[in-house]
């Protein structure tokens, strides 16, 4: 088990999908996502393995919450600064979002 203050180390951010590419070099399909957290964390990107349930038109606009202190990982020549959350399913990974529009870099507790 972890304790409250290991999960206080871990910041989870709200932030808003503003592009999204194919990251064509990842030996499993995936988006190079870009994300809005405002402007006290920035724009940030990510490399998610998002395809089997999200084109990049319906990414767009829509907002995810994310660990936002990972420190970066090169995957595929994409630069990925954020992890993205969701849950696994069969079908595939269902994202993590707000139940109603947040600001974006809004911490989550």
């Amino acid at each position: 088990m972890i304790t409250k203050e290991d999960f206080d180390k871990i910041e989870i951010h709200a932030g808003t999908v503003i592009n999204v590419e194919l990251n064509a070099k990842a030996r499993k399909p995936a988006y190079k996502v870009t994300v809005d957290f405002g402007e006290e964390i920035g724009i940030k990107t990510s490399s998610a393995q998002i395809t089997s349930l999200y084109t990049a038109e319906k990414l767009i606009g829509r907002q995810v919450v994310c660990v936002t202190n990972f420190p970066p990982l090169h995957i595929a020549s994409v630069k990925s600064e954020v992890l993205i959350l969701g849950c696994n399913t069969d079908e595939g990974v269902v994202l993590l979002q707000p139940e109603r529009q947040v600001e974006n870099g809004s911490r989550v507790f």
